[in-house]
């Protein structure tokens, strides 16, 4: 029998121009080129161990559509990549042993698989080529493998491995940019060569390129990871990192990467429609595994059955076993989940879809803990941030519901939805004491209400405020033994306005003279009677009041005289009889 043969064009690509065109014998669909994102998740061990996430786009050009027998050709280029000028206190000196596993997909035979000319940027040391390898890294004629290296020469799961050695293809440090130009970072960037493979297709279904990912391949840090170098840098003498990378973003669950690159859709004659039955548990709790069957008629199909929720894949495709694939899966997410079967097909028999069957999900309820976060101490009048966080088991946070914040028995503010386990109250208390805080969690879906216990907050009234004082005295500047002469002290605050409350203490030298003068508007007047002659030196204390500090006013000098009397007598001040208080008593 005569099949078509179909391949894309293989014309050189220089620097990182975009994917040639496909070259198409008359009558066949058109080329799709597929972009695949994803994160690679890596790890690099040497003195220290570095996990790093990078980001990998895998470009494939190939026919769309191809027919059971015919021989076809697909076209694969990885993203560029990068390793720094330092990296954990190491300098770097290059990358080497390079390579990418790619699976020989399903459906298929396989015809062969080359570099393509001068697709390769700012590599060098050993010229890229494409192997056939098994499981082992050995090559040979019935691997499931295809291998882009330098002659094998890999880190790990080939005979010519090693971890402290340059080899196979290499990225030289240039602290170049893939179009040349120099990298403002001093990173060296590079690109592997694409590869052609070309394959015969089987049987009607589908044909799907994929990196390597099967078995060890998806262990994180395993030799077998799709995606394997060795770095070499100085700290301390020479230190080698053998680096190995999966498509995954957590380390551990794969991601879009380890799925097809493309879909190839190989069509032809098929003699048997089928019947595909779905059976699936109307409900089901997060956290709990529950089974998926598929039943296909006839019995004697063979192929793989795709369980879906929605549009997304659960798991990778189930073989038929006997006409049935079971499928072992735990939902993550609360609600209606749609859930059908896709078989596959296979040469004799056309694929189906089962009807759709919804799966109840409910979310699993588990214990919660409330914890209050208060500060011990606040005063009145100015606000305090009140904090409650609430977790499930192992810490973790709860998702939604409220709190509700209480003083004592009392709701204070309104219920606080929950947000990344915490609430926040800012609240401002009005009275001074011990308040007894708590916070009451509604619970939410999934999660058990719970209580806070209370945690006491001491409140207290602020200190009053107390401005300064200026206190200015009066006096005559003389007088006569046994006259009554007026002191007036006036106080103010340092902006000028007249205090309000306080006394103020006259003194004479350090001898307080009368009694304290209650201050009226800002002033005090004592009326004394002098009984004292010489230089009396006068000051005036005030003590201070309500809202006011105390202030001592400059002394000043009452200059007293003897009285003289007509004749010369003399007379006496100080006499029985004198004023209480009078100067010189």
């Amino acid at each position: 029998m005569n099949h078509s043969t179909k391949r894309l064009a293989v014309a050189p690509v220089a620097g990182a121009a975009l994917l040639a065109g496909v070259l198409l014998t008359p009558g066949q669909a058109s080329a799709d080129n597929t972009l695949t994102s994803f994160n690679s998740s890596c790890q690099a061990k040497s003195i220290i161990t570095v996990d790093k996430s990078v980001a990998v786009t895998m470009r494939v050009e190939a026919p769309s559509t191809v027919a059971v027998g015919d021989t076809f050709s697909y076209r694969i280029q990885p993203s560029g990549s990068s390793f720094p000028d330092k990296d954990s206190g190491a300098t770097t000196t290059n990358l080497s042993r390079i390579k990418y596993d790619y699976e020989i997909p399903a459906n298929s035979e396989f015809v062969s698989a080359n570099i393509v000319p001068g697709t390769g940027i700012n590599i060098d040391n050993v010229l890229p080529n494409v192997l056939r390898v098994n499981e082992s890294g050995v090559v040979d004629s019935n691997g499931k493998i295809l291998r882009l290296s330098g002659n094998n020469e890999v880190v790990g799961n080939s005979p010519t491995s090693s971890t402290n050695s340059e080899g196979g293809i290499r990225a030289p440090k240039l602290k170049k940019n893939l179009d040349g130009t120099p990298n403002a970072d001093g990173e060296s960037w590079f690109r592997l060569p694409d590869v052609m493979v070309t394959l015969k297709a089987v049987a009607p279904g589908v044909i799907t390129p994929k990196l390597r990912t099967a078995g060890s391949a998806a262990s994180y840090g395993n030799d077998q990871n799709f995606n394997t170098s060795l770095a070499k840098a100085s700290l301390l003498g020479t230190q080698w990192a053998p680096t190995r990378c999966i498509p995954s973003d957590d380390k551990s669950t794969l991601n879009a990467g380890a799925g097809p690159l493309a879909t190839i859709t190989v069509t032809g004659p098929v003699n048997n429609s089928t019947t595909t039955t779905l059976t699936a548990p109307a409900s089901a709790t997060t956290g709990q595994a529950v089974t998926l069957s598929a039943t296909v008629a006839p019995a004697a199909a063979t192929g793989t059955v795709q369980f879906k929720d929605g549009d997304a894949n659960l798991g990778a495709a189930v073989p038929l076993n006997n006409g049935t694939a079971t499928l072992s899966q735990t939902f993550t997410t609360a609600g209606a989940h749609s859930i059908t079967a896709v078989y596959s097909g296979d040469s004799k028999n056309q694929p189906s879809t089962s009807a759709a069957s919804v799966v109840s999900v409910t979310a699993a309820i588990v214990d919660t803990t409330t914890t209050m976060n208060v500060p011990s101490t606040a005063t009145t009048g100015q606000a305090t941030d009140l904090w409650a966080t609430v977790n499930a088991p192992g810490n973790v946070p709860a998702v939604g519901g409220t709190v509700q914040f209480k003083d004592g028995g009392t709701d204070i503010g309104g219920p606080i939805a929950l947000a990344s386990g915490g609430a926040k109250l800012t609240y401002t208390f009005n009275a001074a004491g011990a308040h007894a805080i708590s916070a009451v969690y509604s619970g939410a879906e999934g999660f058990n209400p719970s209580t806070g216990a209370a945690a006491t907050v001491t409140v207290s009234d602020p200190a009053p405020v107390e401005l300064n004082t200026t206190t200015t005295l009066t006096v005559p500047p003389s007088a006569t033994k046994g006259d009554a002469v007026a002191f007036t002290a006036e106080v103010k605050t340092e902006a000028g306005a007249a205090v309000t409350s306080g006394t103020v203490r006259f003194m004479d030298g350090g001898t307080p003279i009368g009694d304290a003068v209650t201050v009226v508007n800002g002033k005090a007047t004592l009326q004394y009677t002098v009984g004292q002659t010489g230089n009396r030196v006068i000051t005036a204390v005030y003590t201070g009041g309500t809202g006011y500090k105390g202030s001592t006013s400059s002394p000043s000098t009452l200059n007293v005289k003897d009285a003289t009397t007509p004749g010369g007598g003399g007379g006496s001040f100080g006499l029985p009889g004198l004023p209480t208080g009078s100067l010189g008593k």
